[in-house]
């Protein structure tokens, strides 16, 4: 008897639950498939953040102060980046090159902004590590400081959580900073680049 009750409850929770699923699958098939294909194409279209990446195509110059120890004097370096969007207007690709703790350093960052979920998305990767450094965050009213937070793995276990800001002062200038958080301690700055425009 025992082995026949749990054939038979499985049996009766089908069948109560096959009417909410025949429901389910029916309001599926009533979608007006005109109606999501013009939501899909609206939400693919570039909006005025991308418009704003646009306005940073091109090369820059850049000065990166890098923090290693709270209290001591910043690590300085130069460097260049070269902007460009990608995919008819919908990412800005930056190709980085300069220094890092006194060594030859380049990266390139993949920065979005997300119509459907109203955040903006940046994903990094560089010649100090193999793994790809993902941020999202939102912007303030005109769109030009964007804040962003992300985390990574550290050394000997947890996580550090970062927080960005960049700041889009106008066509010619930009300057990104970095802060840090180490196993839950206290935020430092880690790093400042300002970017001018080259002439």
């Amino acid at each position: 008897m025992r082995f026949t009750f749990v054939p038979l409850t499985c049996l009766m929770l089908l069948i109560v639950a096959s009417p909410v699923i025949a429901k389910d699958k029916k309001q599926a098939k009533q979608m007006d498939q005109q109606a999501m294909m013009e939501a899909y194409m609206k939400l693919a279209t570039p909006g005025e953040p991308h418009k704003l990446f646009a306005g940073l195509a091109g090369s820059w110059t850049t000065k990166t102060k890098s923090w290693m120890e709270p209290g001591k004097p910043p690590m300085e370096s130069t460097g260049s980046a070269d902007m460009k969007m990608l995919l008819d207007g919908r990412f800005l690709q930056q190709e980085f090159t300069g220094e890092m703790m006194g060594q030859p350093f380049s990266g390139v960052g993949i920065n979005a902004y997300d119509n459907l979920r109203k955040k903006y998305v940046t994903a990094w990767i560089d010649t100090m590590g193999t793994g790809i450094f993902m941020m999202e965050g939102t912007a303030s009213a005109d769109g030009k400081t964007i804040t962003m937070k992300g985390q990574h793995a550290e050394l000997g276990g947890g996580q550090m959580t970062h927080r960005a800001v960049w700041k889009i002062a106008d066509s010619n200038t930009q300057t990104f900073d970095m802060y840090g958080t180490h196993h839950h301690g206290k935020e430092m700055k880690m790093m400042e680049i300002t970017y001018t425009r080259k002439p």
